[in-house]
């Protein structure tokens, strides 16, 4: 029997609001898929072609690469709290796993803002070595340091007027969070080799995968400067609690690499569809643009030919990380509590913990009871 293909001139993201539907019980074919089942998925995609760039949210920044792909509840809702915040002033602390968008969630902001027209500056805190980072922060005069051989402006000086993007900021080292904790309350600084006090316009939005709670009960994290940049968190989903998303990033990736190979690759097996939704993607979106582009290398043809994905991952339910299997732990006792966090039997007394260190977990991680039900409707569908 002839695999049923999607095209991906038609595949758009489900709405928001009909996210769990490719239809209900049906006969099972040979291969685990029913028949009535596939061909209301294919009729779905068909009938909603049109719709591709309308479920694409754009930032509103010029380069068209910074669209932020997918419909889902999950996305929705990060969506939503970036458009809240991003009129004000307020440092914002985004967490979420490596390759979740967290650099395109920041520069959303910075381009919903009134910032928009000043520069957007981004730092990595892990790339940089730990005697240049102080430099690279605040910048420096020339002599403060061995090979100073000239002056030199630091990114928040860079950044006056507009936004700095500070990620992995769970690695910036103890003795420079004082310094950052000061600039952020007071806007104010000195460059390293000088006494002059410098004042800075500049807003912060800083990123992390780590566990800053965590950290902080370890010392490694100062208390004051974690609860100065969690002025409004925004906790980004993984992947794999966003599966209706992936077929329309499946079709975005597609389509970027095959206009810059001269393919033309229009369509992919329906079960090829169902193996990349199925797939945990540990290391989320990111993972699956490199793994979309190699696919787009060896295809030849229209329908696109995926390479095996590594068979050790392809059971999404086990965790990946120490990391998913306390969030796992958390998801099940709050199950198991109906999602009541307090009390005597709630999810909070069930694990051993203050309901406000659950609470915040939770958070951190992106658990929800409504995120919850989507990722349990949508697989149970796909």
């Amino acid at each position: 029997m002839a695999s049923v293909a999607y095209s991906f001139q038609n595949v758009s993201s489900v709405p928001a609001q009909a996210e769990p539907g490719f239809g209900a019980s049906h006969r099972r074919s040979k291969n685990g898929i029913s028949q009535s089942a596939a061909a209301d998925r294919c009729s779905l995609y068909l009938d909603l072609n049109e719709q591709l760039e309308a479920s694409q949210h754009n930032d509103a920044g010029p380069n068209e690469s910074r669209c932020i792909i997918g419909s889902s509840r999950a996305l929705s809702g990060v969506l939503e709290q970036v458009r809240v915040v991003a009129p004000t002033d307020s440092t914002v602390l985004i967490e979420g796993e490596t390759g979740t968008g967290k650099e395109l969630i920041a520069h959303a902001i910075h381009m919903q803002s009134h910032r928009r027209s000043r520069p957007f500056v981004k730092l990595n805190c892990a790339a940089i070595p730990l005697g240049l980072l102080e430099s690279e922060l605040f910048g420096h005069e020339r002599g403060a340091f061995t090979g100073a051989v000239t002056q030199k402006l630091g990114r928040f000086e860079a950044a006056n007027g507009g936004t700095l993007f500070l990620d992995e900021i769970g690695d910036i080292p103890p003795e420079l969070q004082s310094k950052l904790l000061r600039v952020l309350q007071e806007q104010e600084f000195e460059r390293l080799g000088s006494t002059i006090t410098r004042r800075v316009d500049v807003r912060v939005v800083a990123a992390t995968n780590q566990d800053l709670v965590a950290l902080v009960e370890d010392k490694q994290f100062r208390m004051d400067l974690y609860y100065r940049l969690n002025v409004f968190p925004i906790a980004l989903p993984p992947l794999r609690m966003r599966l209706a998303d992936i077929p329309m990033l499946v079709a975005h990736f597609v389509q970027k690499y095959a206009e810059r190979m001269s393919k033309n690759i229009s369509k992919i097996a329906m079960d090829t569809m169902d193996t990349l939704v199925h797939y945990s993607w540990p290391g989320n979106v990111r993972e699956l643009q490199n793994f979309i582009e190699r696919a787009v290398i060896v295809t030849k043809g229209d329908v696109l030919q995926v390479p095996p994905l590594p068979s050790r991952m392809m059971n999404r339910i086990e965790p990946v990380t120490l990391r998913d299997a306390e969030r796992d732990h958390i998801l099940k006792a709050l199950e198991e509590s109906n999602w009541v966090v307090g009390g005597k039997h709630g999810a909070a007394a069930r694990l051993g913990v203050a309901r406000t260190t659950l609470i915040d977990k939770m958070r951190t991680r992106g658990l929800s009871r409504e995120t919850a039900q989507g990722r349990c409707a949508v697989s149970s569908y796909l």
